[in-house]
């Protein structure tokens, strides 16, 4: 969107210094912040907002707006600058002025949720531009499903040095080109400084020569010269390619002493350099304020993103009853009634046929039938297609020119596949899930956190889930991992043991809106340990699977995943010898935790021997078995070998369970 017939009768300079000086107050009053790249940034800013970016500050959230991501996101007063100058309610010069203050939406980096304006939560460089890719593919794929006249809107991203270099962006900006993003612009802040100093102590590359090797459109300009800038998102807008802009700007623009070095990268500038900075840019106003004719322009540039989408209301207005309801609902990320019952009936048939399979292969079975329910759906995988089987009949590849489809293949990019689920998710509309091998989720872990951080559903389909993948050996076979993933907040952690719990957790995963979930599944064959209930079981995160025939027990054997089989047959083995033990399947330590008091211990058994068994870390199952109880698990990194001689070889064995017990019961 471009508004070039009127122009405003403030000069943009003028408009972009409101920015500057609403920034480095900011920092000053916090005695904390970065007004190093919003300073040098703001003619950027300025060009983009009063004449191209198309936001309405009275409806924040409306589906068809532009995306902005500021992925440097250390220069967070540049967003809320622009927040407040636009007229977004949520931050009002108070909240300018209690920047970085406990309580203030105002967080040192900007954080989705909190102000309506920040589309996604960043500040660890790279994951900002990598959300922006996400972006850019949900609107393609929304455009392909709906339409131009209800989904044609762009991402755009500030970024910085600091993104670039992050090895994330090569992956996305390889991704983005591939795809075609067109409607994607990144605005490079290249001002050749960061915390060190020159960018020169480190880096030599040629960016644009880069993103040109990635298939982007490229342009240099002067940051500083607003009809370059507006040029260049001119040409940006009618090349095919996602495009780079290289602004080459100065860090701390307009300071007298420190314009162009690192010490205005993170610190603030300090009032006698501030007082310089108004005098040198004709600033004659106090901390804060903005003066009228400025904001009243920076309100009339909002006015055109306001026009834009009453415009857009029209359209959907006019569309047929059943398009609309479709496209809200779509939009929302309602589930469709009934959506349930092919997994209902999928679990029936476990039970009744009494299927052995590895619960990877049960999450594909669970996929055949959640894919045709749910249009939402956009799945993929790191290049192990094959290995997670994440795909199913049903689908069709996601590819430049073709965006109607539902299956990415990232390729060989965990960390920015993760990263880019987050993007689609924020971009509303899809529930995006991502395979790799659960030993990898060391790759992801930034953009994993990030969207717990954020509340997203996004769907880890993490296989291979422990020694029991077999000959791949130590590198492949994963042992601290989930016990670290336990220990990250907001995160669903699910092991189901068999095709039934599969089919539970995948219900579990798609129900919860507000928390990213990861399944780590089996690459061996599970049998079914389950009967039919219409009950989600592994909604309580653990449940009693088999208890002693008279109700009562001397201990209780927890289990998850393939060990589960392990505990039944241990159970066996101590009934034998007189011992009554009661079996446990918890499949989500965190699902489980919220349950009442009273429930865990009815599950776990009050004042009886405990003993857990898994096949990766023992670290974190001490809650749950007590000072008194016993782990059995692993204590070291795997090995090559087949799957069956390793559990043996590590210990982790019915027999070894039946031992411990025995021998503290016994004693």
């Amino acid at each position: 969107m471009t508004d070039t017939a009127t122009k405003s009768p403030v000069d943009i300079r003028k408009m972009a210094n409101a920015i500057r000086f609403l920034s480095m107050d900011a920092v000053q009053k916090a005695n904390s912040g970065h007004p190093g790249m919003p300073m040098g940034m703001a003619d950027v800013a300025a060009v983009l907002f009063t004449r191209f970016a198309k936001v309405d500050p009275t409806a924040p959230r409306w589906p068809d707006r532009d995306r902005f991501v500021l992925s440097a996101g250390h220069g967070s007063m540049l967003l809320y600058s622009l927040a407040y100058l636009l007229g977004y309610k949520d931050v009002d010069i108070e909240q300018i002025q209690n920047f970085r203050q406990l309580g203030a939406r105002t967080a040192g980096h900007p954080e989705y949720g909190h102000v309506d304006f920040a589309e996604t939560t960043t500040g660890p460089l790279g994951q900002g531009i990598a959300n922006a890719v996400g972006m850019a593919l949900g609107e393609r794929m929304m455009n392909a499903r709906f339409g131009s006249d209800l989904v044609d809107h762009y991402t755009w991203v500030i970024a910085g040095d600091g993104c670039l270099m992050e090895g994330i962006s090569q992956e996305v900006v390889s991704f983005a080109g591939h795809q075609k993003l067109g409607k994607l612009v990144v605005f490079w802040d290249d001002n050749q400084i960061t915390i060190d100093g020159e960018t020169s102590k480190a880096t030599s590359e040629d960016q644009l020569k880069r993103f040109e090797a990635a298939h982007w459109h490229t342009q240099a300009v002067d940051g500083h010269d607003p009809e370059a800038v507006a040029a260049a998102i001119e040409k940006a807008k009618s090349d095919p390619r996602p495009s780079l802009i290289a602004c080459r700007t100065v860090i701390g623009y307009g300071a007298p002493s420190l314009a162009g070095t690192a010490k205005t990268h993170g610190a603030p500038l300090g009032e006698a350099e501030i007082n310089a900075t108004r005098e040198a840019l004709d600033w004659p106003h106090a901390p804060f304020e903005v003066p009228e004719d400025v904001l009243n322009a920076w309100r009339a540039a909002a006015e055109r993103g306001t026009k834009a989408r009453r415009a857009w209301e029209q359209t959907v207005d006019a569309e047929p009853a059943d398009k609309r309801e479709a496209f809200f609902d779509f939009v929302a990320g309602k589930l469709p009634k009934g959506w349930e019952r092919g997994l209902d009936d999928y679990k029936k048939k476990c039970a009744e046929d009494q299927v052995k399979v590895a619960t990877r292969k049960a999450s594909q079975q669970c996929l055949e039938h959640i894919v045709p329910a749910l249009p939402q759906i956009v799945g993929g995988s790191a290049d192990l297609t094959g290995s997670n089987l994440t795909n199913t009949k049903q689908m069709s590849g996601v590819e430049a020119g073709h965006y109607a489809g539902n299956y990415v293949y990232w390729g060989v990019r965990e960390h920015g596949m993760a990263a880019m689920m987050n993007g689609l998710a924020l971009h509303g509309g899809f529930i995006p899930y991502g395979g790799t091998f659960l030993v990898f989720t060391d790759y992801l872990r930034p953009a994993l956190r990030m969207s717990a951080i954020m509340n997203q559903r996004v769907v880890y389909v993490m296989t291979h889930d422990s020694i029991g993948l077999g000959e791949d050996g130590p590198t492949h076979q994963p042992v601290e991992h989930l016990a670290s993933l336990r220990a990250m907040p907001n995160v669903l952690v699910m092991r189901p043991a068999d095709a039934i719990e599969t089919a539970e957790c995948w219900q579990i995963a798609l129900h919860t809106d507000d928390q990213p979930s990861v399944l780590a599944l089996s690459r061996q064959n599970l049998p079914t340990i389950r009967q039919y209930t219409p009950e989600n079981q592994c909604a309580k995160g653990g449940y009693v699977l088999s208890e002693p025939e008279d109700g009562t027990r001397d201990c209780t054997i927890i289990a998850t995943g393939s060990e589960v089989q392990l505990a039944l047959t241990a159970q066996v083995m101590l009934n034998n010898v007189g011992i009554k033990a009661a079996v446990v399947s918890m499949p989500c330590q965190e699902l489980f935790d919220q349950q009442p008091t009273d429930y865990r211990q009815q599950v776990l058994g009050k004042g009886v021997f405990r003993v857990a068994v898994e096949a990766l870390s023992t670290y974190g199952w001490e809650k749950y078995v007590g000072d008194d109880g016993a782990v059995i698990g692993m204590r070291q990194f795997g090995a090559s070998g087949p799957a069956d001689q390793l559990y043996q070889f590590f210990g982790i064995t019915a027999e070894a369970v039946a031992d411990v017990v025995t021998a503290r019961l016994k004693r």
